[in-house]
């Protein structure tokens, strides 16, 4: 896809670029769920689901029959989503009253409640699970990525995602990293340079690779960030002196991350990275790094338990 087509496309992509230059990361812009892509990601998923028509509602509910229904809280969690999970109800009933009792990025207990619907029957049941899926998704994310960020309380680190997403879902799922407290990494290959162990393997005729790769991306992208990954703290000070912005720290014990962040002296940003879990988050936030990525936050979020109750 080309670049200008994906600008359109989702247009917050371009409020990220413009705040680039004053920061390494920022906190993704909320998306406008209204907007056309995502009301076409929910048509999609809407299609998807009810085909050619919801037989079961069909046969057992007349058309005109109305029901008041709550999405419904089955734990302690964080909740994001909230605007799209409308968006599947609003669109198999326009008139539908919905009315929201939370926002995304706030606690939600147990038995609480943020959407009550009223409307036609039929349409409430065929958006359910669709509409369930993106707030499940969406909400698990940001409940896993508080969780990391209650973590790292009391230092310096920030939390960052990854490119780590499902497909089609990006600006939603950082988002719900952004509603759970974390920062919002690049949105992708053309905000900023990531010099990764397979960009140097193909530079490896060179007699310097690392230097050579900081060199060529300063020369063709002089506004960008350079972020370069380092296997050891070999590579690290090579990155540095070579003019990095950031270092990837990959897979570094707490006692390297220490030394490289003492022998970098600041000339450089660091971001640990790989094998970061809950139970070592803290520890790692300790040595000193800048930032702390992990693509679990995405990539492995269990799904909130919510669930949609019929009202009396």
């Amino acid at each position: 896809m080309a670049l200008k087509k994906f600008a359109k496309m989702f247009p917050h992509r371009r409020a990220i670029l413009r705040c680039r230059l004053a920061s390494f990361c920022q906190c993704c812009p909320v998306p406008k769920f209204e907007s056309e892509p995502f009301r076409e990601l929910v048509r999609a998923a809407l299609a998807e689901d009810i085909g050619s028509g919801d037989v079961t509602s069909e046969a057992l509910l007349p058309g005109n029959a109305t029901a008041c229904a709550a999405i419904t809280a089955r734990e302690h969690l964080t909740i994001a989503g909230l605007d799209i999970a409308k968006l599947c109800f609003e669109e198999t009933d326009p008139n539908m009253d919905i009315e929201q009792t939370a926002n995304d990025g706030d606690c939600i207990d147990s038995s609480q409640s943020p959407l009550r619907l009223v409307g036609l029957a039929r349409s409430i049941l065929s958006a359910e699970r669709t509409a369930l899926n993106f707030l499940q998704r969406l909400s698990g994310i940001a409940t896993l990525t508080s969780r990391y960020a209650d973590a790292i309380k009391g230092t310096n680190a920030k939390l960052l995602d990854t490119r780590k997403t499902t497909p089609g879902w990006r600006a939603l799922e950082k988002h719900a990293v952004a509603c759970g407290g974390g920062t919002n990494h690049r949105m992708g290959l053309h905000d900023m340079v990531m010099i990764k162990d397979n960009h140097l393997a193909a530079l490896r005729g060179e007699p310097k690779p690392i230097a050579t790769a900081i060199k060529r991306a300063r020369e063709k992208f002089p506004n960008l960030k350079i972020e370069v990954e380092a296997d050891t703290l070999e590579q690290a000070m090579q990155a540095t002196n070579a003019g990095a912005d950031i270092i990837l720290l990959d897979n570094m014990t707490p006692d390297q991350l220490r030394t490289a962040v003492e022998q970098t002296a600041g000339r450089c940003q660091l971001e640990a990275s790989g094998g970061i879990t809950l139970e070592n988050i803290h520890a790692i936030a300790e040595t000193g790094v800048d930032f702390i990525s992990v693509g679990a936050l995405t990539h492995s979020a269990p799904a909130a338990d919510l669930a949609l109750d019929w009202l009396p």
